[in-house]
């Protein structure tokens, strides 16, 4: 293998790993000997250097790591000072819909109205900061029970949870006949394609 690919396979390395690691277990990545991969990692560096490149491999405690160069720092602290916005898919609006209106809810009852896990959403939920744990439920296990947050009150342009839009009784047994029929669906083509 010529030294312009060992020199891509340790950029690459260095990129995905993410951390610091040590010019050993690289060189067992590539069987070549440590100081040959240290003699690859200051090539990098001085050509990231030369080109003025906006990232740079800095050397912590005999273990090296790609980080951004120091000249983009006012940019970074920029960019991590803008707003998050949080782009809400059709399973996450469903999922909070459930939590908002049947709070304070477990994930197994988000699961029974879902028909399917509900694991990931309510993690999401939770990260984006519009669904907290609320304590756990008196009951077998535990479970944890979860509830909207201010945030999602912010978000949502309600003073509280009085606002929410009230669900009407006829479209939510469509609702209901809906979803039967969608299961009923898709356990058909299941059994369909078991056959």
């Amino acid at each position: 293998m010529d030294r312009k690919k060992q020199k891509s396979i340790v950029e690459g390395i260095l990129f995905s790993v993410g951390e610091s690691i040590s010019a050993e277990r690289i060189g067992k990545a590539l069987s070549i000997p440590n100081d040959e991969v240290i003699s690859l990692i200051d090539e990098l560096a001085k050509d990231y250097e030369e080109m003025d490149r906006g990232i740079r491999i800095q050397k912590i405690e005999g273990n090296y790591q790609m980080s951004s160069s120091k000249d983009i720092y006012e940019y970074l602290i920029k960019l991590a000072k803008q707003p998050k916005k949080h782009e809400l898919t059709e399973v996450l609006l469903e999922t909070l819909s459930i939590i908002a209106y049947k709070q304070p809810v477990t994930k197994a009852e988000i699961e029974k109205i879902r028909g399917v896990s509900s694991d990931h959403a309510v993690n999401k939920l939770v990260t984006y900061n519009l669904v907290q744990e609320l304590g756990r439920l008196d009951a077998p296990g535990r479970p944890m029970l979860f509830g909207t947050t201010e945030e999602f009150l912010r978000s949502f342009g309600l003073q509280s949870m009085e606002d929410l839009p009230k669900l009407d009784p006829v479209e939510i047994e469509e609702w209901k006949i809906q979803a039967e029929e969608e299961a009923t669906e898709t356990l058909m083509t299941k059994e369909d394609e078991e056959i």
